[in-house]
């Protein structure tokens, strides 16, 4: 690996109104290496990158290419300095052809015929081992080869930092496989590749060196060799290892209290490619833990056919039932708070009382209306009951805090009278008073016979609440702890794969 310095970005500051999204943070690339940019949620890798590429302006800091100080103030600027940047959803055309795409936006100025813009494509494509023809419609590739073909357009404009933003998050391993192939002889030709991604495993596999960022500051830089897994994972977490502890909390009971209520073999889906196995018994709280990207949210939505289930069993009851979408879900008693109140959650425009009887009203069907008095009645017990902040239940949703938000959605699925509920980070973006509220309601909840699994980013609230924690690494289930095993160290070394 080549040691000259491509890339170096210090000081940069970035603030919206009312967040520190960057403070102080360094970051240095050189030529021919693979650097991976690794942190949690909102630890402003994003904001990083989206300075670098000139999607936003920096408040403060210095950005300079091979020693010179380089003004981005947008994208256009960011590829005039060498920087391509690939993202995660792929921006290509796929009505139009592999060649077309590699050359479409260029220089109006230098216009290539059709038989030379084939020509110079198929010698790209065959310098960089890219199983695809010119004239070949885009749409027909795999995404893995889409993305490489999104690769090699950025390379052949005079690439010399590439950002890579979470490009393996929708491939199988063959096609991380293919993909890595690639940026290895990217890297063989001296071009500088800064890999965003969430997967431990291939982070180890195709990096050499790890920034680490957490709320927005710079953690460290560091050698691959120079930082196990474990110690990564604490890094990205804020957690060291001498100050981890078991955390027992009054209330909580460990181990399952009752027969199972829900059981799948082999479940799958479109966004959770791995089967797995999961059951949980009646008046039990557990829980799937793991960094952001380690497939637990997509977990439980195949549990729910929120995505679109494509293998496995379920049994409710000792029953075999099929979940193939909510609806099936819901009517075998299931409810799902997705981690997304926003776009999954509430409804902005209507009322407090409207959002807290949608799913009862869906459940029964819209040609049987819930009357204006039982939807009134229903508003009113729940409002009290979770201690809802609203002037009245006409009140529009999109006008509470985001914890009283929370607790709406929270009655939504209440009111149906689930065997089984799903959390997933119902506590994300509220105040604590709220929080621990959330969190005692889950033990009553639990200790009235209902069975739930609950999901946060803190393993301090899913260690106050659940009995049970399954733990995901890169979409796989890769342990299960319970009792005297339910510690924060225990959980970080599993998500790091034991001791490494």
């Amino acid at each position: 690996m080549q040691n000259d310095v491509v890339l170096t970005m210090r000081g940069i500051c970035k603030s919206f109104p009312g967040v520190r999204a960057l403070h102080n943070v360094d970051f240095t690339l050189r030529s021919g290496e693979v650097h991976a940019l690794m942190g949690e949620n909102g630890a402003g890798k994003s904001t990083l990158i989206k300075v670098l590429t000139g999607v936003y302006g920096k408040d403060a800091g210095q950005i300079a290419i091979e020693g010179k100080e380089v003004a981005i103030r947008s994208p256009q600027d960011a590829q005039a300095s060498g920087i391509s940047t690939v993202y995660q959803e792929i921006t290509l055309c796929p009505n139009l052809t592999v060649a077309e795409n590699m050359f479409i936006g260029r220089d109006k100025s230098a216009l290539v015929p059709w038989k030379e813009m084939e020509r110079k494509a198929g010698e790209l494509l065959r310098s960089l081992d890219i199983p695809a023809r010119p004239k070949q419609q885009l749409s027909s590739c795999s995404l893995a080869v889409q993305q490489m073909i999104a690769i090699a357009r950025a390379v052949d404009q005079h690439c010399k930092v590439l950002v890579l933003d979470e490009p393996t998050s929708s491939l199988d391993d063959n096609e991380v496989a293919m993909l890595f192939k690639l940026m290895r002889d990217l890297k063989s030709r001296g071009v500088g590749i800064v890999f965003v991604t969430h997967f431990l495993g291939q982070v180890y596999e195709i990096s050499d060196r790890i920034t680490v960022l957490r709320n927005g500051e710079l953690v460290g830089e560091y050698k691959v060799e120079e930082l196990p897994q474990l110690d990564l994972v604490s890094k990205m977490m804020g957690k060291e290892l001498d100050d981890l502890s078991a955390i027992s909390v009054s209330g909580k009971e460990t181990g399952a209290k009752g027969e199972t209520v829900y059981e799948a073999k082999g479940l799958s889906s479109a966004a959770c490619p791995n089967p797995f196995d999961f059951h949980i018994a009646k008046g039990e709280v557990n829980g799937f833990t793991g960094l952001l990207g380690s497939g637990r949210s997509e977990s439980v939505r195949a549990i729910f056919g929120a995505d679109r289930v494509t293998g496995g069993s379920v049994t409710m009851n000792g029953q075999s039932v099929k979940v193939q979408k909510p609806i099936d879900a819901m009517r075998k008693g299931i409810a799902y708070l997705s981690e997304d109140r926003k776009d999954d959650g509430i409804i902005a425009d209507l009322s407090v009382r409207e959002n807290i009887i949608l799913a009862l009203q869906v459940m029964k069907g819209f040609g049987k209306p819930i009357s204006q008095a039982d939807a009134e009645a229903f508003a009113d017990e729940y409002i009290k009951a979770l201690e809802i902040k609203t002037a009245s239940t006409d009140t529009p949703i999109k006008s509470l805090s985001g914890g009283n938000q929370q607790k709406v959605i929270l009655a939504r699925w209440l009111l149906t009278h689930p065997q089984y509920l799903i959390l997933d980070e119902p506590t994300r973006g509220i105040d604590v008073g709220t929080k621990t509220e959330i969190q005692r309601l889950v033990l009553k909840l639990s200790s009235e016979g209902m069975s739930v699994t609950f999901i946060s980013s803190e393993i301090e609230e899913m260690l106050r609440t659940c009995s049970r924690l399954i733990v995901m690494r890169d979409r796989h289930i890769v342990g299960e702890l319970t009792g005297d095993a339910l510690t924060q160290d225990n959980v970080m070394r599993t998500i790091a794969g034991g001791g490494n």
